[in-house]
This record gives C-alpha cells, structure tokens and sequence, in this order.
C-alpha cells in the first residue's frame, strides 16, 4: 500500500517531537482527524481523596494508519498542522 499523505509520520517528512501519549480513540467521523481521549487521576490532599481528569486531543490520521473508534493509539506531538491539531497518530496499539 502507498502512502500519499503529506502528513504521514512513517513515510513522508513530517518529524514528531516533544511529548508523545497513548490513549482512546472516541471519535473518527472528521476527514483525516481522530479524536483521542486520555484518563488521568491527581490527588488532592486538602479533600484525600483522587481528582478524575479526562482530556480530549484532536489528531492528524493518516491514511495508512486509519485507526478507528476504539483503537488504542500513540500520538505525537508535532508542528502546528492546523488550528486544533498539534499531534499525529504514530501506531496503533491494541
């Protein structure tokens, strides 16, 4: 299969670089975009007791990867691609 994505981080010129997390994909209906969802929990002393957290990061899908809602995926961090997304899905997980 040929990619011919740009954006692609495996075979084209993007470079991810800074942080890089793993989470769940929530949501694929946008062309090319993924929605990824994290899960974290921090502990407040003042109430002990652990604070859920949940965050939700757009990022750049591409064609040769093609995760679906569900997957777990890798995302980078790369260079602004648009005005939401600042990532890109490396590798599907599981």
């Amino acid at each position: 299969m040929e990619c011919n994505d740009e954006r692609c981080p495996v075979h084209h010129g993007i470079m991810p670089r800074g942080i890089q997390l793993t989470g769940v994909v929530v949501s694929d209906k946008a062309k090319k975009t993924v929605i990824v969802e994290m899960d974290s929990a921090r502990y407040m002393y003042k109430y002990e007791r652990y604070l859920r957290k949940r965050s939700r990061i757009p990022a750049h899908n591409p064609e040769c990867i093609g995760a679906k809602t569900g997957n777990i995926v890798n995302i980078s961090e790369t260079r602004r691609l648009s005005k939401t997304k600042a990532f890109v899905v490396t590798k599907i997980v599981k």
